[in-house]
């Protein structure tokens, strides 16, 4: 969906992919995208420059986290339809992230951060982890990379 090899901002894309959700008339769409534009110029006020991919990529994430915490919630409520309307948004939102780290690709890289690193025990967590969101930035969830590196340590 996304060129990476196109000069536009994140904030342009997100405000493209809205004019065309609401041309084809996608309210769902329409409505999850006006709140990350609404996120993006909150982040943007904040931080007095325009946001770049990274920043993009942290507030996409917080709201995926959120929708899928409230659909747990909703669930828990017994309110179905509430909760997959939260889990279509989550999906919308995945569009934004680059395309995840398989677990196999994240193992075989924490595996060799803690032979070139020589780290033992539940004190190389920490440098695994910093090793690996620095190199996977956008691309490994951070809990699974602490239970690989978790299980691998021990």
């Amino acid at each position: 969906m996304y060129d990476r090899g196109m000069s536009i901002t994140p904030k342009e894309r997100v405000e493209s992919d809205l004019r065309t959700a609401l041309k084809a008339g996608d309210k769902r769409r329409l409505a999850t995208l006006r709140l990350l534009l609404a996120e993006i110029e909150n982040e943007q006020i904040r931080e007095g420059s325009e946001i770049d991919e990274t920043r993009l990529f942290a507030l996409v994430r917080k709201g995926i986290k959120q929708r899928r915490e409230s659909a747990e919630q909703y669930r828990s409520g017994d309110r179905e339809e509430s909760a997959v309307a939260e889990e279509a948004e989550a999906a919308i939102l995945e569009e934004y992230l680059p395309q995840q780290a398989s677990e196999e690709e994240l193992r075989s890289a924490v595996r060799a951060i803690i032979e070139e690193k020589g780290l033992e025990g539940p004190r190389g967590i920490g440098p695994v982890m910093s090793a690996m969101m620095e190199r996977y930035a956008g691309r490994a969830d951070g809990s699974m990379v602490s239970r690989i590196a978790r299980e691998l340590l021990s």
